[in-house]
């Protein structure tokens, strides 16, 4: 009877401590399992982190093969508007090479063309583009003139010019004489941006040195390049007559930079894109590519329609000369005794080059502006930028 009792009595302790062990062994089993999964959160994170680096690396590497192919791309349009004017010198027509866009081809395939053996690497890779002529459109910059080293003037005949495009595009003239008193104060003062008016021996130029500059010494201001290190100011521009704004304007650049001018809306600025631009120098409008918009308005008295049946005529023959063009004005009905050559030409410098390039996942979008000698026919890049 006792032993009955007691082996009774070594059961009952035997499955209180089984109860016991029972929560520790599944408590124990819960914590590996809560172990595990977050080393495997921390090892994917890292993974994950790796192979945004490395696809992050290829896309560098995607982009800048892209750009060297597009920089190679630009050299050979180069090429083609440097032998377009050595077969045709002094003449730039819209029937020309130069003229002909470059649908999307591979790039394999203008290797193989050439006979290169590792043709088959371009088969990802995208090329498309154009050539457009720059002095096709109104230069904005031949709104100022220079008579002489530093003195910038409006020019009344290119104001003119420009109300009468903007009056043919339905918008408002008056917008000519602000663009041209903008462009005249940002010409003005990127070259002394950081100077005074007056640079009197002896004296440090301060902000009230820029405050006391009169209409007078505003000329004086235009001059640049010249000064010493006592003619700086921290006040650029502000006090400059010629300027409404408290701000000094910027160097238009391009045709977005109408945006600052009073009066102009993205509308206006869309409406005029087409049919304007903004060159280094002054230009004439080549009469051989040139729009119908954008004769109409550098020809005096001409009208729209005139201009529509000048640009027809020069569909079937192109200008040799400015004779061969007041001919063709002639015969549109145009009174017009001379041409102007610095209105008009036959010949451009200016080209705007517009290259596409797809190289696998990266797309290079590129817009070039090349200048060409009209002597030498060599070749120059002005300025590269990125279209989104």
């Amino acid at each position: 009877m006792r032993r009955h009792r007691h082996s009774r009595s070594l059961a009952r302790t035997a499955a209180r401590t089984a109860a016991r062990r029972r929560p520790q062994r599944g408590a124990a089993i819960i914590s590996a399992l809560l172990v595990a999964a977050l080393a495997a959160i921390l090892v994917s994170g890292m993974l994950w982190r790796q192979q945004v680096q490395v696809r992050r690396i290829e896309n560098q590497r995607l982009l800048a093969q892209g750009q060297w192919i597009a920089r190679a791309a630009l050299d050979w349009t180069r090429l083609v508007l440097r032998s377009e004017a050595d077969t045709a010198p002094g003449i730039t027509y819209l029937g020309g090479a130069w003229g002909m866009p470059v649908a999307k081809t591979r790039l394999s395939d203008f290797l193989g063309q050439i006979g290169e053996t590792r043709a088959q690497q371009g088969a990802d890779t995208w090329l498309s583009g154009s050539i457009e002529d720059a002095q096709a459109r109104f230069n904005l910059r031949n709104l100022v003139s220079a008579s002489a080293p530093g003195a910038l003037q409006l020019n009344l005949t290119q104001i003119e010019a420009f109300a009468r495009l903007l009056q043919l595009l339905g918008l408002n003239g008056q917008l000519a004489k602000n663009t041209a008193v903008y462009l005249r104060s940002g010409l003005a003062h990127s070259v002394t941006r950081f100077q005074t008016g007056t640079t009197p021996t002896g004296a440090t130029g301060t902000a009230s040195n820029t405050a006391n500059t009169s209409n007078t010494s505003s000329t004086q201001q235009l001059v640049g390049g010249a000064g010493g290190g006592a003619n700086f100011t921290d006040n650029p521009g502000l006090s400059d007559a010629d300027t409404n704004s408290a701000v000094a304007p910027l160097l238009m650049t391009s045709v977005d930079s109408l945006l600052d001018v009073p009066g102009f809306t993205p509308d206006t600025v869309a409406r005029l894109r087409p049919f304007v631009t903004i060159l280094p120098t002054t230009t004439p409008v080549n009469m051989n590519t040139a729009s119908a918009e954008v004769i109409a308005a550098i020809v005096p008295g001409m009208s729209l329609s005139s201009a529509q049946a000048f640009v027809a005529r020069r569909q079937t023959v192109f200008f040799h000369n400015l004779a061969d063009v007041q001919l063709a004005l002639q015969g549109a009905g145009t009174p017009q005794s001379s041409v102007d050559s610095t209105l008009c030409d036959v010949n451009t410098s200016y080209f705007l080059v517009h290259g596409r390039v797809q190289h696998e996942r990266a797309v290079v979008d590129r817009m070039t502006l090349v200048w060409r000698d009209p002597l030498t026919h060599t070749t120059r890049i002005v300025r590269v930028r990125d279209e989104p």
